[in-house]
């Protein structure tokens, strides 16, 4: 234990936040008295340096490399300075900074501010608390070499993050990763990393009027407004910008969820502020029951994702990030897209968007998890991901964004009230032109990461050959590459019937992610499948 109290204490000595310096020396306390427990947390603390990767940096608060704080964020914000001064050949590097409201997102982006001060680079920060998209937008909007938004997005509460894009506006993937992750190695020490005082740009609310002005071209200026919202913004950053884009866009004011509207870090009323978790969308469910609404829209916290309910035998149900998907999907191929246009998801969504685009004549390209491949097709016009994320715009937003997402599933629910249909009727209509294709998606939370690398080990070494009565067709390694697809953890499972299952690690959380489609021209049937399939893996899968 000696070596590991002399490491807190170095650490203690290099952090310059009173708080978690007190955080630290009281556990270090405990620890040295023979708290058992005290030891198991200080060293969970120093297991390793909070890894740096294609989503940038995410994980607890507190003291400890191993804890997202401001001796994390300090050394993080000068690799990055240092990467950037290094690949671009020049010394005044520009980022535009974004930040939530969650616990410290202001701190850090000061710090990022004060970093790229200190090394003879220029920073623009966004005058307070705003939705990730953004953030994307003035990246490129402003001429940016890079951007870094601080959010843990929808993460629980005791959680930050630190996301870097650079200045096409994606997020970075590697081998940026890795490099700037080599980079922050070089400042070992948060004290010897020069910081600013002052001389920073802290952007005016003209962003967000630039932001509006493009986000709301998204929808047509003549097309239908003609319909009752309710909204949630799950005590995110997401409220105020979503209600000034849905008055520019000409609709009626939606209905907000009074006690999820404004932001506040602690997140009272929702177990995890996710509007895909079991309960998080109840109060808007409510509202909307109340109020006789006919479209319910959720964002996360950060606003970057979009959740959808329509209403359904009496009550109310919420789509699948990939029923809305194929509707957005829909929608845009009947307004007419680009001769060069290319539609995209991700390889765990549904197949349905690429069933669409080809009978549209449109290409579609299938990518790796997560909108930083998404957003780097060419000529991508839409491009989607099952966990509620959508990209409408890439011209302007090279990132999933809630809010250009809710304007256009806004629009086109109107279009169908119009015609006398609904959006489960479109969802009807493309199932009976190429299948149900039903989906769902199920996870193994583990408090030991090591559990994953075990069950997946276990699938490699015992693959299964027949799944609810289906031979295994085909079992694609994703780590090994796939369809010309680079690298990645995780397994692909083919069935005789096309049912697809895949399994790969979360990449922001602790858990085991199983996604699974059936399709059949039966829905009844592809559901039945669908259980059977879920059932199966829920086994294989099982910890222990």
């Amino acid at each position: 234990m000696t070596d590991l109290v002399a490491e807190a204490r170095a650490w203690i000595a290099d952090d310059p936040d009173s708080r978690t310096r007190a955080d630290l020396e009281s556990v270090v306390a405990a620890a040295e008295s023979g708290d058992a427990g005290a030891l198991e947390d200080l060293q969970d603390r120093f297991s390793g340096l909070l890894e740096f990767g294609t989503a940038g940096l995410r994980g607890a608060l507190g003291a400890g490399p191993a804890r997202m704080n401001r001796v994390v964020v300090i050394r993080a914000a000068a690799g990055l300075a240092s990467y950037l001064q290094e690949k671009l050949g020049k010394r005044d590097v520009t980022v535009v900074i974004g930040y939530d409201a969650r616990h410290n997102s202001d701190v850090f982006a000061r710090d990022t501010a004060a970093v790229f001060v200190g090394a003879g680079g220029r920073a623009m920060v966004l005058p307070h608390p705003l939705p990730t998209p953004v953030l994307a937008f003035m990246i490129r909007h402003l001429g940016a070499d890079a951007g870094v938004m601080v959010t843990a997005s929808h993460n629980p509460p005791q959680d930050n993050g630190y996301k870097v894009y650079l200045g096409d506006g994606s997020q970075i993937v590697a081998p940026a990763d890795s490099e700037i992750a080599d980079a922050i190695s070089r400042f070992p020490r948060a004290a010897e990393v020069p910081l600013a005082d002052d001389g920073w740009q802290t952007l005016s609310d003209d962003v967000v009027d630039d932001y509006l002005e493009s986000v709301t071209q998204v929808v047509r200026p003549d097309g239908p407004r003609d319909i009752k919202i309710v909204h949630t913004a799950l005590h995110g950053v997401g409220s105020a910008v979503f209600r000034a884009a849905f008055d520019r866009a000409g609709f009626s004011a939606p209905s907000s969820v009074a006690d999820q509207a404004e932001p506040d870090p602690a997140f009272p009323t929702v177990a995890f502020p996710n509007p895909e978790e079991p309960g998080a969308i109840d109060h808007a469910l409510e509202l909307a029951a109340e109020t006789g609404a006919e479209l319910v829209i959720a964002n996360d916290p950060d606003a970057d994702r979009c959740a959808v309910a329509v209403p359904r035998a009496g009550g109310w149900a919420m789509l699948r990030g990939d029923e809305v998907g194929a509707l957005l999907g829909a929608y845009l191929l009947q307004r007419g897209v680009a001769s060069n246009a290319v539609f995209a998801n991700s390889i765990v969504s549904s197949r349905l968007l690429a069933a669409m685009a080809k009978q549209a004549g449109v290409p579609h390209a299938e990518t790796l998890t997560g909108f930083k491949w998404i957003s780097r097709v060419p000529s991508l016009a839409f491009g989607y991901e099952e966990a509620l994320g959508y990209c409408v715009d890439p011209a302007a937003v090279r990132d999933k964004d809630g809010i250009s997402a809710a304007l256009l599933i806004a629009e086109f629910a109107a279009q169908c009230k119009a015609e006398g249909t609904s959006l489960d009727g479109v969802l009807a209509d493309l199932a009976a032109i190429h299948g149900t294709h039903a989906t769902d998606s199920f996870a193994v939370r583990v408090s030991d990461l090591a559990i994953i690398d075990q069950i997946m080990a276990r699938l490699r070494a015992e693959p299964p050959e027949v799944v609810a009565g289906q031979q295994v067709s085909k079992i694609d390694d994703l780590a090994l590459g796939a369809g010309g697809l680079p690298p990645t953890e995780g397994l692909r499972y083919f069935l005789a019937d096309d049912t697809r299952v895949i399994v790969r690690p979360s990449g922001t959380e602790p858990k085991l992610k199983i996604y699974l489609e059936t399709i059949d021209a039966d829905p009844a049937v592809a559901g039945r499948k669908l259980a059977d399939v879920r059932n199966e893996f829920e086994r294989l899968t099982a910890a222990g």
